[in-house]
């Protein structure tokens, strides 16, 4: 029996194979982004990072290189967050909701507070800068514009920001406060 052209085209594909590599899911909740991987964690801290870099005006290459990410598949990571210029350059756009992961001091000591809206992480970093002008020089006047001020986290609860000196006093002196621990884990 002869077989026909299209018989043994058919014959000779494949089934595509599945790889056995998991493939990156990008977090939408705190819950999803403490169950990856450390080394996801931390590849999804930078993607983000790379981000806040491109709107401080870097370029995508400058920005991957920093956090170490190639700069062929950063976008692929953080797509929402980029645009694609006519000339093929990659630009952040003015807002992103990326899930940031962030600490912040409480009463109880640092708390994680995941944010889904990057103006509130914005509104974290100020907030952070203002504690550390406090803790260098003792000016509480940086963290006056925070006083009844609350950050809205990734389910829509409002966390507010402890601007009250004496805690933060305390904290800092139970080591607690620096601004270094704004992306690192609570323990």
């Amino acid at each position: 029996m002869k077989r026909t052209q299209s018989q043994l085209k058919t014959k000779r594909r494949k089934s595509p194979r599945r790889s056995n590599k998991r493939r990156f899911v990008q977090p939408l909740s705190v819950e999803q982004f403490f169950a990856m991987s450390e080394q996801h964690q931390d590849l999804w801290r930078n993607g983000v990072q790379v981000v806040t870099e491109l709107r401080a005006g870097a370029s995508l290459r400058q920005a991957s290189l920093k956090f170490g990410l190639d700069p062929r598949k950063a976008p692929q990571l953080v797509r929402p967050a980029l645009r694609k210029l006519k000339n093929g350059r990659w630009r952040a756009k003015s807002y992103d909701r990326l899930l940031r992961v962030l600490a912040l001091p409480s009463r109880k000591g640092l708390i994680e507070v995941g944010t889904r809206d990057s103006r509130q992480a914005t509104v974290i970093g100020k907030y952070w800068n203002a504690i550390d002008l406090y803790r260098a020089t003792g000016d509480a006047s940086a963290l006056e514009q925070f006083d009844g001020e609350h950050v809205t986290d990734a389910n829509g609860n409002p966390v507010p920001l402890l601007t009250d000196l004496h805690e933060l006093g305390r904290l800092e002196s139970a080591g607690v406060l620096s601004f270094e621990t704004i992306y690192a884990r609570v323990a």
